[in-house]
């Protein structure tokens, strides 16, 4: 196979091979429901001679002749001779994967495994008898080929050399284009005016300096005058008063011209500030805009599949998809696309009933899936429902006390759709699931996982014998997010405001139990409240405890059809923030989806909703909103340490040079009980070391200045420091670097691609 030399014919021959195979799967999806469409027909054999033609001229010939052939097919059909059948179609879906795998091959140089000359046998030109052509027909495959490269009308979309969904390229309409333009050239225009700003601080300045050498003239022509004005008699001193008075006038002046300098440049700085102001929410609009693509664009992935998928299963579905034009993120695309063949896979492998099934329970012999998206005033909302057997909540239960997923008096609080939404645990990914709850457990983990990753949350409806509906709603923006900030512990949280229904206050004799949950009413509805410090784990101050007899800031949450009041300490602001996502170490941290930067400068956690609904349903029953003081390590005890009342707090000196990292092993550290004191690299941990005692020690590796390695040596070289406790936390994970670890002199060597919060503090319990 020939590899494309010239860049500008190879992207040019992808974009457009990758147009006519969409179109010819498309087409022939059609043809298969309309067989007598002729038009169609015309518009599918146009396509297949445009492939055939480019690969020609390019010197092509695999493809070239791949394409002639499955052009051959479609020229009986035309003439009336033979019927479309699905065995044909089978067939025919074959080699475009084939020519897609060949095209792809061409435009990247990596081989692909078909073979040159394989091309379909030809259908005999004639009526064939339904007995000869089902005989000729190859069994259906268990499941529908993976495609190397997708297309759709904004955008050019492949699988990577890992099987991962990407899109390369974004088809951009021209007008957005010259919008972006002018807003460039605004931008152009503002930045020459600031410029003369420059000019005008300039300006300021020197008038100050002049003024500032009249000043000390002056003062020293008054003290000149208080020393000798005297003895020079009443002329010397008619002529200094003279010369006071001209300064004075002249200072007048100039205190007149710089008040009207710093008038007229506040009024300009105000104006700059306002256009860049518009100008930047314009160009973040328009990039944004750009970045958006319609849902068709994975949504055309599905026809396919569902036909494939329904042939091996001896099944009859239709896929009917709504709101494809519904425009979303490009990353939503790229991770979405897995969930979604789960989803739909599922729903087709055990949801729908087979068709005689349906027939005697009263349904329709065809089963419809149905893919809808739609926008919201905050989210992307796609749904994929079908109306087969629907979920069985009594085995869901089963399954869930079998896995370990919850307990028993969590399913006693539970509301069905809670239950249901158990589905996406991972705990129940497994083969057993399958065969005992419908088989809606496999892959569905990795529905809930892309969910989070893309701040949304999932919603199940589901009626026994009627079907099911899985609703996800995604964020339309993804680097940013609106965001409530509040207080605990001293310390900034912000949870992102769409999940917020609002902020009220509480008074403590208005919470009463709920089947040993703290409740308050919203309205005429209960809601489980529970302050936020007990949700992250965090350890409880005097201050907190002194408050509870005081009204309490309360903030109402709703996470699909969940609802949660989170009490914190108080409310800070409301404002816009660019979210930081989590380091790998910080990838399992329960609670937490990224971190921002405030205006302050100071880090703060961005929460996760979704993750504070789960975190209510494992904490203990009664919260510190109404225990007693003597009971208030939680988070100490779930995690296996001794509670802080019962022996000193041992302190810990923790060495990172990463400011995010830092915050939340610190915060992590302290919620398990100890007492944390943080360096911002090794030569700084050493010096705080020597400085005061500590009961371990918690490093990095890779640091500025000394980093761990160095720093774990230096302290060894002292006889007094020879049993302090040394845990290395790093991304150095082979056998090599553990070797030098201990080496070094550490006890311990956690690496960061397997970092867990109780791999930590149980490490710390066992060394300290």
């Amino acid at each position: 196979m020939p590899y494309i030399e010239d860049d500008e014919l190879r992207h040019t021959f992808r974009i457009a091979c990758d147009d006519h195979l969409q179109q010819l799967e498309d087409g022939l999806l059609h043809l298969e429901e309309h067989p007598d469409d002729r038009d169609r027909l015309d518009r599918v054999l146009r396509e297949i001679h445009s492939i055939k033609g480019d690969a020609g001229m390019l010197g092509i010939d695999t493809i070239a002749r791949l394409a002639h052939d499955w052009e051959q097919h479609l020229v009986p059909i035309k003439q009336d001779n033979v019927p479309l059948t699905p065995q044909l179609c089978d067939r025919l879906y074959r080699e475009l994967d084939r020519i897609r795998q060949l095209v792809n091959e061409a435009v990247t140089g990596r081989w692909s495994p078909v073979e040159p000359d394989t091309a379909v046998d030809r259908p005999n030109i004639g009526p064939q008898s339904p007995t000869q052509t089902a005989a000729s027909a190859p069994a259906p495959a268990a499941t529908s080929p993976k495609p190397s490269s997708d297309s759709s009308p904004n955008g050019n979309v492949q699988n990577d050399l890992d099987g991962n969904y990407r899109i390369d390229t974004i088809r951009v309409a021209t007008h957005n284009l010259d919008a972006l333009m002018t807003q460039a050239g605004e931008l152009t225009v503002t930045k020459i005016r600031i410029a003369h700003r420059l000019s005008e601080i300039e300006e300021i300045v020197s008038l100050w300096e002049e003024w500032s050498r009249d000043t000390n003239a002056s003062r020293f022509l008054w003290e000149e005058f208080r020393v000798n004005g005297r003895e020079n008699g009443n002329g010397t001193r008619a002529n200094v008063l003279e010369q006071m008075q001209s300064f004075q006038q002249l200072s007048r002046d100039r205190l007149e011209r710089m008040g009207n300098l710093v008038n007229r440049l506040r009024n300009a700085i105000a104006e700059d500030t306002a256009r860049l102001d518009t100008i930047s929410d314009e160009i973040e609009d328009g990039v944004r805009t750009l970045r958006l693509l319609p849902l068709s664009t994975i949504f055309n992935l599905y026809p396919r599949l569902v036909r494939d998928l329904a042939r091996s299963q001896n099944k009859n579905v239709q896929l009917s998809i709504w709101g494809g034009d519904t425009r979303a993120d490009k990353r939503i695309l790229e991770e979405m696309k897995d969930p979604l063949t789960h989803i739909i896979r599922n729903a087709i492998d055990h949801g729908i009933e087979l068709p005689e099934e349906r027939v005697r329970l009263g349904k329709p012999e065809r089963a419809t899936v149905t893919l809808r998206g739609y926008q919201t005033a905050s989210t992307v909302a796609i749904e994929v429902s079908d109306d087969g057997r629907g979920l069985d909540l009594e085995k869901i239960k089963k399954t869930a006390l079998k896995n370990g997923v919850c307990r028993p008096e969590d399913l006693e609080t539970m509301t069905p759709n809670q239950i249901q939404s158990l589905i996406f645990m991972p705990g129940f990914s497994t083969r057993s699931f399958v065969t005992e709850v419908s088989g809606r457990g496999v892959g569905l983990d990795v529905v809930h996982a892309n969910v989070e990753r893309l701040k949304g949350s999932i919603q199940v409806e589901s009626e026994p014998g009627k079907g099911c509906t899985i609703r996800l709603h995604l964020g339309t923006t993804l680097a940013t997010a609106h965001v409530l900030l509040v207080e605990v512990n001293g310390q900034p949280y912000a949870l992102p405001v769409e999940f917020v229904q609002t902020a009220c206050t509480i008074d403590p004799s208005d919470i009463f139990a709920i089947e040993g949950r703290e409740t308050v009413l919203f309205g005429d509805r209960p809601i489980s409240v529970a302050t936020l410090a007990d949700l992250l784990e965090l350890p409880e101050t005097s201050a907190k405890r002194e408050a509870r007899s005081s009204a309490l800031s309360c903030i109402i949450l709703k996470v699909g059809d969940d609802w949660l009041g989170a009490i914190v300490d108080r409310l800070i602001d409301e404002q816009d923030a660019i979210l930081k996502p989590q380091s790998k170490l910080l990838a399992r941290v329960r609670n937490v989806s990224g971190a921002t930067i405030l205006g302050t400068g100071e880090v703060c956690i961005v929460l996760n909703p979704v993750d504070l609904v789960q975190s209510l349903h494992s904490t203990r029953r009664l919260s510190a909103l109404t225990r007693d003081t003597t009971s208030v390590s939680v988070a100490s005890e779930d995690i296996g340490v001794e509670p802080p009342e019962d022996r000193p707090r041992a302190v810990v000196l923790l060495v990172e040079d990463s400011i995010t990292t830092r915050t939340q092993e610190k915060r992590i550290l302290e919620a398990a009980g100890y007492e944390v004191v943080t360096a911002v690299d090794g030569l700084d941990g050493y010096n705080k070391l020597r400085a005061q005692p500590f009961d371990a020690v918690v490093s990095d590796i890779q640091m500025p200045n000394l980093d761990g390695l160095e720093m774990t040596e230096r302290i060894r070289s002292h006889q007094q420091y020879s049993e302090l406790p040394i845990v290395l936390v790093t991304s150095l994970g082979t056998d090599e670097d553990r070797r030098k670890g201990a080496e070094a002199g550490a006890n311990a060597y956690i690496t960061k691609s397997s970092f867990d919060r109780e791999v930590l503090v149980e490490t710390l319990r066992r060394l300290v």
